[in-house]
């Protein structure tokens, strides 16, 4: 069974920046892809970005294009989102997120493993 866990996040202001960071329990060959959603109160939990674990491959959901980036180390096994401009809509717990399944994972189905989050809060 692999375990994620986030760090970074936080409270920050608006147009600032936070940088999340998702490291596994153990590492797995079976990885294809990694990932981050997010839930804000009251929504659903969308997707934010994700990373194909061989080709390095991303996608991003059309609110983070452009401001936020996902990068992987894969000696480390870890991923990174760097979040810049942020907005009060980017408010809720970021979710990491491991796929066995999929390369160009997008959807919450995609994923076998997940993290409990972590709270990024943006002020106005």
């Amino acid at each position: 069974q692999v375990q994620l866990t986030e760090s970074g996040g936080g409270l920050v202001q608006a147009g600032g920046s936070v940088s999340l960071s998702c490291a596994p329990s153990v590492r797995t060959s079976m990885t294809r892809a990694m990932g981050w959603f997010r839930e804000a109160p009251g929504k659903e939990r969308e997707f934010v970005a994700s990373v194909s674990w061989s080709g390095g491959n991303k996608d991003y959901a059309d609110s983070a294009r452009g401001r936020f980036f996902i990068s992987r180390d894969v000696a480390k096994h870890t991923i990174h989102l760097q979040m810049n401009s942020l907005k009060p809509d980017d408010t809720g717990v970021y979710y990491c997120a491991a796929s066995s399944k999929s390369v160009r994972a997008t959807t919450k189905s995609a994923y076998d493993y997940w993290g409990p989050g972590t709270q990024v809060t943006v002020s106005s």
